[in-house]
């Protein structure tokens, strides 16, 4: 229910006694987290506690690092959430939302370079998407987002693509609702109509409308046919696969990390 009142995808959970303050020794309780761990399981959300389900310690990046390192932290151990530390607290958290923003505005770099590519979004969308049948329970489709590791199912209604759901679907309409994840049709909770966007327009273009409709998925499309699925994750992936050799040679040390993956999904 909080991340839904303040449009969240992640949470920060801190100890009690430390008085306002997180450290690395906290955790985290994600959308992912709650799919994964929770609805896909079938366990009672009323009933189940954070503790049961957060990432902890949390994985996190010094605040003098520049951002590529955090683009590469966050590829190697996918996930979509890097707290920043000061020695032991946490004083700030980036997502990929934030690398996305950072990488499509910046004047130079790699993501820039593909605006002299032809179709640049058919470079980085993917042409396998999931689907799920509109009658479909909204349990099944959370169980079908965590064995696949992804984070949207398309929807489909007599072979028809009518809409999409997401993690956020499901956390924000159906937990914080309160309604019964084995019984609630995907189609009662599902994104409709698709947002899309032309095949042939610019990774920039695709970044702002992502940030105007607030959502981290978009249907490509070509000739007005459905091509391909592209993910706010995919606007920053091929960063850490260009530069991976140059992330090989980084420390842990220098980037601060502790702790085990976070529950990640494009």
């Amino acid at each position: 229910m909080r991340m839904r009142g303040k449009s969240l995808g992640s949470l920060l959970v801190a100890q009690t006694e430390a008085k306002g303050c997180v450290f690395r020794k906290s955790g985290i309780v994600t959308e992912t987290d709650l799919i994964q761990k929770l609805v896909a399981k079938g366990m009672d959300s009323s009933l189940a506690r954070v503790e049961q389900i957060m990432t902890s310690p949390l994985l996190t990046i010094t605040p003098d690092r520049p951002m590529l390192d955090a683009s590469h932290l966050m590829e190697k151990n996918h996930v979509r959430y890097l707290c920043v530390s000061d020695e032991e607290e946490i004083v700030g958290l980036i997502s990929v939302r934030d690398l996305a923003r950072y990488f499509v505005d910046s004047e130079g770099g790699p993501i820039r370079d593909l605006d002299n590519v032809y179709r640049p979004l058919s470079v980085l969308m993917r042409t396998t998407m999931a689907t799920i049948a509109s009658e479909r329970t909204v349990l099944e489709a959370a169980q079908a987002m965590a064995e696949k590791r992804i984070g949207s199912l398309l929807v489909l209604k007599a072979g028809d693509m009518v809409g999409i759901v997401t993690e956020t679907d499901v956390v924000r309409k159906v937990l914080a609702a309160r309604l019964p994840a084995n019984s609630t049709p995907v189609g009662a909770v599902m994104n409709a109509p698709l947002v899309q966007i032309d095949i042939n327009h610019t990774v920039r273009d695709a970044s702002r409308l992502m940030a105007e409709k607030r959502i981290r998925h978009l249907v490509v499309t070509e000739d007005n046919k459905v091509v391909g699925l592209l993910s706010v994750r995919d606007l920053v992936k091929m960063v850490s696969v260009r530069d991976r050799p140059v992330c090989a040679r980084l420390s842990d040390t220098a980037l601060a990390f502790s702790g085990p993956p976070m529950g990640f999904t494009s």
